[in-house]
């Protein structure tokens, strides 16, 4: 067999025809919508995932087998069945239509091979192996873990702007792949004690690292000194990454970030990342929702005492609900925190925890009732969260 010859297609609203509903189908058919195809499926079932996407309207689904008049208008064609019969119909009749065409069942009787590939923001490497797909995918997977930390793969309009990454919940792997490649092609890094500080080892010599929790300001002006870092940075045309820890609209001020960076007309790219509040209670083996137990979860800031004049929590209302709560930031106030909830109705009994420095080599947890809360938490020190609701009990903890 002569060589490949690699090439890149436009399907912009080209029809291409996918026949088959399985799981090859699920696996191709959203890369083919992600290239902007007009997918025309024919199948006589779906999967759960496809039929959600053709009732989303997604592309148009024929409920039925493959008839040869499917290949109207087709421009590509995608054989996803395991029916070497069925698949070597289509593609002949794909071939007497000059019609290049991809088969799942034997590669080596199709016009067409789709390679296993790898995205990085603008960057897509496509490796094909002369007929190894695991040798194609083992290539495609270490070209990957090189683009993920790679500041080629990001492009040059990023200059001047300012890129706000939740970096997860402490353990470094819990960044998102597209934080991470930020990340790695920063000028300026933006960091606090709450960020997964292994990353930091990662960055060029080059960076600029400006570690925002050794700012000798009050918390007002450090967050206005902040603010003033990244817009100055930005403005000189460096690119700044603003790492930060959980997920930066999750009590994390993120929010004020973006406002001072839009006042400045700054442009700022927002990177979600795992929230403390839902990660570090699974990694506890806590899950804040669980069947025939919480239906419900809610995460509230206890950097603030019930009391405080400034607390917007209506934790009256809160110790009416039956679901779990989860309070980050919550350690210092938590005897007055249990005392509240305590007296506005919240069983005692209530199953709850602690976890301190959740998904990191540090981490810790105790676990008891509501009213235990305060003695247990004097074992633990910041940063850690709290939660209470019987979801707390359902499972055995991790450690």
């Amino acid at each position: 067999m002569s060589d490949l010859y690699p090439l890149a297609l436009r399907l912009d609203g080209r029809l291409v025809l996918v026949v088959g509903g399985g799981a090859v189908a699920t696996r191709r058919v959203p890369a083919l919508l992600a290239a902007g195809a007009n997918v025309r499926l024919v199948a006589p079932e779906l999967t759960p995932a496809l039929r959600g996407l053709s009732d989303a309207g997604r592309f148009t689904w024929h409920e039925r087998p493959f008839a040869e008049d499917d290949l109207d208008g087709v421009w590509l064609v995608q054989v996803a069945v395991d029916d070497h019969e069925a698949a070597e119909s289509v593609s002949a009749a794909a071939e007497r239509r000059r019609i290049f065409c991809v088969r799942a069942d034997d590669r080596h009787a199709a016009s067409a091979w789709t390679p296993a590939v790898a995205r990085h923001g603008a960057v897509t490497v496509a490796v094909l192996a002369g007929g190894s797909p695991r040798r194609a995918v083992a290539v495609r997977d270490r070209i990957a873990n090189l683009l993920a930390t790679d500041e080629a793969t990001v492009p040059e309009t990023v200059k001047g702007t300012v890129a706000l990454v939740g970096g997860g919940p402490g353990d470094p792997e819990l960044i998102t792949v597209k934080g991470r490649r930020l990340l790695a092609a920063a000028d300026v890094v933006v960091a606090d004690r709450l960020g997964p500080g292994l990353l930091l080892d990662e960055l060029r010599a080059d960076v600029e690292l400006v570690d925002v929790a050794k700012l000798p300001y009050g918390p007002a002006a450090q967050q206005e000194e902040i603010n003033r870092i990244l817009v100055e940075r930005a403005r000189a045309g460096l690119f700044v990454v603003r790492l930060k820890g959980g997920d930066p609209y999750v009590f994390g001020r993120g929010g004020e970030e973006v406002l001072a960076c839009a006042e400045a007309g700054v442009p700022v790219t927002v990177v979600p990342g795992v929230t403390s509040a839902i990660s570090v209670p699974a990694a506890a083996g806590i899950p804040v929702t669980h069947r025939r137990v919480a239906h419900e979860f809610t995460v509230v800031s206890g950097h603030i005492g019930p009391d405080h004049p400034d607390s917007l929590v209506d934790w009256q209302a809160l110790a009416r609900l039956r679901g779990t709560l989860v309070i980050l930031m919550g350690l210092k106030n938590l005897p007055a925190i249990v005392a509240t909830l305590l007296a506005h109705g919240r069983d005692a009994a209530t199953p709850a925890a602690v976890i301190q420095e959740g998904t990191t080599d540090h981490q810790k947890s105790v676990h008891g009732t509501l009213a235990d809360l305060p003695d247990l938490a004097r074992q633990l020190n910041p940063p850690a969260i709290v939660v209470v609701g019987h979801v707390a009990d359902v499972l055995p903890p991790t450690r």
